[in-house]
C-alpha cells in the first residue's frame, strides 16, 4: 500500500484581490506555521488597469497541481518513507509486548509483568516524542515548499487576471464556512488556467510518476482551519496498559 505520507496536507485560507495586491506590491497572501515563517513575498507587477470580473481559484490546489509541486511534494514524500518505516517498526515492536502482556500476563509473576509494563510505557513515551518530532519536521519542509511555490505563483496569476479582466479572485481553497465564498460555477475558476501558464513558464516536466493534470486537485485531507497541517505517519498509537 502506498505511503500516507503522499498524501501531504496543505490547507489555504485568502482571498486575492488583484487591485489590493496590485498596489502593495504584494504577491500573494497565505498563513504560515510558527515553525515556518512566510519569506517575503515577490513584488507583484504593476497593473494600469482594473477588470470588473469577479474568478475563483484554489490556491492548495494550484500549488499541488504545478509540476514543480508535484515534482517537490513527491521526492519529500519519499525521503519521509524511511523515518515512516521507522517509526512503524518501532509501533510494532511496542504492539508485539502488549501482546505478550495480554497473552501471558497472567502468568508472569508480578515482578515480571510489572517489568514488561514499564517497558511497555517506556517505549510508547519514546515513540510519542518521534512521531511529534517527525510531525513538525514535514510540516516544516512543507511549508518551504508551499511558501517557495506561492511566491512566484502571486505574479502569475496577477498578471493572468489583469491581462483577462478580473478585478478579483477568490480562494477557494477552504469549504464554507471556513471560505467566505458560499456557491461558485466552474466557469469562473481559473485554477487550471493559471497552473497552466505557471507550468509553462517554469519549464518544469511533470513527474514522470504520474500523467500531467494540469489542474487536477491532489487526494489531501483538510483540517478544520487555515494554516498548513501535516498528516502523521500511519503507526496506530497504542495506549500502555493499566
Amino acid at each position: 500500500m502506498k505511503s500516507k505520507l503522499t498524501s501531504i496536507v496543505l490547507a489555504m485560507a485568502c482571498a486575492i484581490s488583484v487591485a489590493a495586491l496590485a498596489q502593495t506590491g504584494s504577491a500573494a497572501a497565505a498563513p504560515a506555521s510558527a515553525a515556518a515563517p512566510a519569506a517575503s513575498p515577490a513584488a507583484a507587477p504593476a497593473v494600469s488597469g482594473v477588470g470588473t470580473k469577479v474568478g475563483t481559484i484554489s490556491m492548495e490546489q494550484a500549488i499541488f497541481a504545478t509540476n514543480e509541486g508535484r515534482r517537490d511534494f513527491e521526492a519529500l514524500s519519499k525521503k519521509l518513507e524511511p523515518k515512516q518505516n521507522e517509526l512503524k517498526g518501532a509501533n510494532d515492536e511496542i504492539e508485539s509486548l502488549k501482546k505478550q502482556l495480554n497473552t501471558q500476563g497472567d502468568k508472569l509473576n508480578e515482578d515480571a509483568r510489572a517489568n514488561l509494563v514499564k517497558q511497555i510505557e517506556s517505549k510508547q513515551k519514546t515513540l510519542d516524542r518521534q512521531l511529534q518530532d517527525a510531525r513538525e519536521d514535514a510540516q516544516n519542509q512543507q511549508n518551504e515548499i508551499a511558501q517557495r511555490i506561492l511566491q512566484k505563483l502571486g505574479p502569475v496569476l496577477i498578471k493572468y487576471a489583469t491581462d483577462n479582466g478580473f478585478g478579483m479572485i477568490v480562494d477557494t481553497s477552504q469549504p464554507w464556512p471556513q471560505s467566505p465564498v458560499v456557491w461558485w460555477g466552474e466557469s469562473v475558476d481559473v485554477t487550471k488556467s493559471v497552473v497552466d501558464v505557471y507550468n509553462a513558464q517554469s519549464g518544469v516536466a511533470p513527474p514522470p510518476s504520474s500523467p500531467s493534470s494540469g489542474g487536477a486537485k491532489p487526494a489531501v485531507t483538510k483540517p478544520a482551519g487555515t494554516g498548513t497541517k501535516t498528516t502523521p505517519p500511519p503507526v496506530k498509537q497504542a495506549e500502555p496498559p493499566k
